[in-house]
């Protein structure tokens, strides 16, 4: 017991010390002049807004990876007694592979194929919300704790859809002219951290309610509830203030990405821990702590710095 407690103590501690390295980094940092509108590769220049569009292809990409593992294990735990279970697992594919190539094409124009992936993808996660709440809703208690933490969850369709949002607002802004490209009738930097700001606070809601399922047994099951909200409010105040450099921001978007990482550890370590451990991996991973969950921040936060590079350029 006391071996338990100094090692929980000492997670606490490194992750407390994480946090307080970035915020004096953040803080310390020279602020660097904003980026050139134009960046290089491979001896040609790439529009700013090209760049960040296929940052957001990349960022989708990893966010249906997510989504296809998540749901694959999910799903096969239900016995895919519902055909339209396999729906999701041909979305987030079609996704994984659409932001793939959307992640290297250089091309100032959106791509009809990828386009249309990404709309069915945010169809396909609407769609699933809706049969995710109708099956918490037709269960004995209706609207309860226990159904909304043992029931399907809520917010796991809701990750399909955000990136297939994601993966559409990259092809918009493939359209946009090179000098002051805007989206929704705001600078598209602007629009594009508004958007990553809802899905780290969306995301958030779907984990504080697991780990709260999970009594917070842990002390690390603190930081993806504190971290990314931190990285949400910082991405709007970066849409609704004039642009500058935001060193402090960029610093907490990697501790955000980092934190998806780190959560994968944490998530394997929980199914080790199970009876059986990896031996059993077959009944610990569909009933242990969900492996491909925490990535999800990674690919919010990667484009989080795209959008905060386009952001310093704007006028």
């Amino acid at each position: 017991m006391k071996q338990r407690v100094r090692s929980d103590t000492t997670m606490l501690l490194a992750l407390g010390g994480m946090a307080l390295a970035t915020t004096v980094l953040g803080a310390r940092k020279p602020a660097r002049p904003p980026r050139q509108a134009l960046r290089r590769q491979a001896g040609r220049e790439i529009p700013m807004h090209i760049a960040a569009a296929s940052r957001f292809n990349h960022s989708s990409s990893l966010l249906a990876l997510s989504v296809l593992a998540d749901s694959a294990v999910e799903h096969y735990r239900g016995s895919f007694k519902n055909p339209a279970m396999f729906i999701p697992l041909v979305s987030a594919s079609l996704s994984f592979f659409a932001g793939l190539h959307g992640g290297h094409d250089r091309r100032a124009a959106s791509h009809p194929v990828r386009h249309g992936i990404y709309a069915f993808a945010a169809v396909a996660g609407i769609v699933g919300t809706g049969f995710h709440i109708y099956n918490v809703t037709k269960r004995t208690g209706g609207w309860s704790w226990n159904n909304l933490f043992y029931a399907a969850p809520l917010g796991a369709p809701t990750a399909l859809l955000l990136s297939g949002g994601l993966g559409a607002i990259g092809e918009r802004l493939r359209d946009q002219p090179a000098e002051d490209p805007h989206l929704l009738g705001m600078p598209a930097g602007s629009a594009l951290a508004l958007a990553v700001s809802a899905g780290l606070l969306g995301t958030v809601g779907e984990v504080g309610l697991l780990h709260f399922r999970g009594a917070f047994q842990h002390p690390a099951m603190y930081a993806p509830v504190i971290i990314p909200p931190v990285a949400a409010a910082l991405m709007a105040q970066t849409a609704l203030t004039r642009p500058r450099p935001r060193p402090r921001t960029r610093w907490w978007l990697r501790l955000t990405a980092g934190l998806g990482l780190l959560g994968m550890g944490f998530h394997a370590r929980g199914i080790a821990r199970c009876q059986g451990g990896w031996r059993n991996w077959s009944q610990n991973i569909p009933s242990g702590p969900p492996l491909p969950a925490p990535p999800s921040f990674t690919a919010l936060a990667l484009a989080g710095l795209a959008a905060l590079r386009l952001r310093q350029t704007e006028k």
